[in-house]
């Protein structure tokens, strides 16, 4: 089993929650079959029920209509059926929820309109670092999700990998995904939370034990120094943008917006929006609530071409 791009892991056959990816979201796809099992043989039994209605003896359609199959098929039979997919379907799920465990990796994830934020933290569950609508993971690996929320309800759902689970305002919620292969996995909030609710997408990226270590390392550093020279950083620091913004070695340490420290890394623009590249940072930058109306970013348009084009150039680099 393959794991698709960010682009295409919600096309194509089978759908992704029946093409599971990891331990968490295997029973998940098993309980998706199980019920659409059940849905069949009882859509057969209610046709079956149909037919001897319809054209049957008489003598069948008046057993039919008797008190005693009235009780067992209309109210036993759906009782037993409805408390036994209960009890297998909270079976199957049971180990999705767990409190995270000691030598668990930590990620706290926290649903802002319209974007998330994502904290990896260490074992005794302090910060290290941020990162903005990508979550990495090792292969092979639990990790346990910290779900959060600062303003509406929103829900967290990577199909492939786990189960949909609410982020509620004052409350931490967790969810366990593991990937078994390396790839990148879409994810999607799938609970509406205002206007911009379908374009507050994300990704997790599942790299090989070795290659998450690298990678953890680098994206706990602070942008390299020599960027901060640049003339699109001093266009970012008097244009107010480290008032909302944080990169990491800088002055800027604004926390109403993601933390930019290696914004030029991430795979999209404005969870999920856009392709990252100097095009259409350029462009979010200008207009943010031309692409995606109602995000919390004000439009720039004060910047001049040249300083626009700076900007963009700085962000890009900072990887």
């Amino acid at each position: 089993m393959t794991a698709r791009t960010a682009h295409d892991s919600f096309k194509g056959w089978p759908p992704p929650v029946l093409d599971p990816a990891g331990p968490f979201a295997t029973p998940l796809s098993t309980l998706t079959w199980g019920l659409l099992a059940m849905c069949v043989l009882v859509m057969a039994v209610v046709l079956t029920a149909l037919a001897i209605a319809l054209f049957a003896p008489r003598s069948w359609r008046r057993r039919l209509g008797g008190e005693r199959l009235v009780w067992i098929a209309g109210l036993g039979f759906p009782v037993v059926v409805l408390s036994a997919l209960l009890i297998w379907g909270l079976s199957l799920t049971a180990r999705l929820t767990e409190a995270p465990r000691p030598g668990d990796l930590r990620v706290r994830v926290t649903g802002e309109m319209w974007w998330w934020r994502v904290a990896y933290l260490d074992a005794a569950g302090r910060e290290t670092f941020q990162d903005a609508n990508e979550i990495h993971i090792p292969v092979g690996r639990p990790v346990a999700l910290e779900l959060e929320s600062t303003d509406v309800i929103h829900s967290f759902w990577v199909p492939r990998l786990a189960g949909k689970l609410d982020m509620i305002p004052g409350r931490r919620n967790v969810l366990r995904v593991q990937a078994d292969q390396p790839g990148t996995y879409s994810g999607q909030c799938a609970e509406y939370c205002g206007g911009a609710h379908a374009l507050m997408a994300f990704v997790v990226v599942a790299h090989a034990p070795d290659d998450y270590e690298r990678w953890r390392a680098g994206a706990a550093r602070p942008a390299e120094a020599s960027l901060h020279k640049a003339p699109g950083a001093l266009v970012f620091q008097n244009s107010g943008c480290g008032a909302c913004h944080s990169i990491r070695g800088t002055t800027a340490n604004g926390v109403a917006g993601p933390d930019l420290t290696h914004v030029g890394s991430r795979r999209t623009l404005g969870a999920g929006v856009l392709p990252n590249n100097t095009g259409t940072m350029a462009g979010w930058i200008a207009d943010s609530q031309a692409i995606k109306p109602g995000n919390r970013m004000p439009a720039y348009p004060v910047l001049n071409g040249q300083d626009l084009r700076a900007t963009a150039d700085y962000l890009e680099s900072l990887k």
